[in-house]
C-alpha cells in the first residue's frame, strides 16, 4: 500500500530528469515542496501524449474511472495492485492506454507498537526522486462538462526493506524502463506486468519520522525529523 508520500523535488528538476515539458509553472509554484501528500490531493505525474512527448502535470490522487458517478470514487482507488491491474474494471483501461510515472521522493509506512503506530519515511540514501509506476484517467463532470484528471500508484509485493513495515510497496521503475511504461502504443499486458517488480533491497532505507505525519493536515520539513523521546505518539490518522 502507499497512502502518504513526499514530493519535495522542484518541478523544473522533475521535468529535466524525465526529459519532459513542464505544465503550468504557476500552479506548481503555488504548492511548493510537500512533505505529507495524502489521497485526493494533487500529485505530480509524468505522462506521454502520443507523439507530442512527455509532460509534467498535476492530477488528483485517487483514480476516477470514466464511468464513475462522481470524483468520490477516487478516494477508494489510490493504489492499483500489479497482480490484478490488467483485469480490474476500474484500472484495466488505464493500464493498457494511460500509464504515467509518479515522481515521489519517498513514502510513509507505519509500524504498530501496542496501541501506537510509529511512522517511517522510506526513501533512497541520496533522497532523490523515485519513479513510481502509475496509471491515470480523465473524468468528465456531467453537470458542468469540466474534466478531472486523476491517477493511482501501482503497488507490488514489498522487498525485504519495506517488508519490515508492510507487505506492499509502490512499483518503482528503473530509468531504462521508463520509455516502455510511458509509451501509450504498448498494450501487451505481460510485457507491462514484467516491469512491476519489487525494488532492489539495497535501493531504499527506513528512517523514523515525526508523529505529526499521522495527521494529513500537517505539513513542513519538521515531519521528516527524527522524533524526540518526549514527542507524543498519535494513534489516529488524519
Amino acid at each position: 500500500m502507499c497512502g502518504r508520500m513526499t514530493m519535495r523535488t522542484n518541478p523544473s528538476e522533475i521535468a529535466r530528469i524525465f526529459d519532459a515539458e513542464l505544465g503550468d509553472s504557476a500552479e506548481f509554484d503555488e504548492l511548493g515542496p510537500r512533505y505529507n501528500v495524502a489521497p485526493t490531493q494533487p500529485i505530480t505525474v509524468v505522462l506521454q501524449r502520443g507523439d507530442e512527448g512527455r509532460f509534467v502535470e498535476h492530477h488528483r490522487w485517487g483514480l476516477v474511472p470514466a464511468w464513475a458517478d462522481s470524483p468520490a470514487a477516487g478516494a477508494r482507488m489510490i493504489n492499483a495492485r500489479a497482480e490484478s491491474i490488467a483485469t480490474s474494471p476500474a484500472f484495466r483501461a488505464s493500464f493498457l492506454r494511460r500509464r504515467c510515472i509518479i515522481p515521489a521522493d519517498g513514502f510513509y509506512e507505519w509500524r504498530r507498537e501496542g496501541k501506537i503506530k510509529k511512522p517511517f519515511l522510506i526513501h533512497t540514501r541520496d533522497d532523490g526522486p523515485l519513479a513510481f509506476a502509475g496509471i491515470w484517467a480523465p473524468w468528465r463532470d456531467p453537470s458542468t462538462g469540466e474534466w478531472l484528471l486523476s491517477a493511482a500508484v501501482v503497488t507490488t509485493t514489498a522487498n525485504a526493506t519495506v517488508g519490515e513495515l508492510h507487505n506492499r510497496m509502490p512499483a518503482i521503475l528503473n530509468d531504462d524502463e521508463w520509455p516502455l511504461w510511458l509509451d501509450p502504443m504498448v498494450a501487451d499486458p505481460g510485457l507491462l506486468r514484467d516491469l512491476l517488480h519489487p525494488a532492489d533491497d539495497a535501493l531504499l532505507r527506513l528512517d523514523a519520522a515525526s508523529a505529526l505525519v499521522n495527521n494529513a493536515n500537517n505539513e513542513g520539513p519538521e515531519l521528516l525529523t527524527t522524533p524526540d523521546e518526549t514527542e507524543p505518539a498519535l494513534t489516529l490518522f488524519g
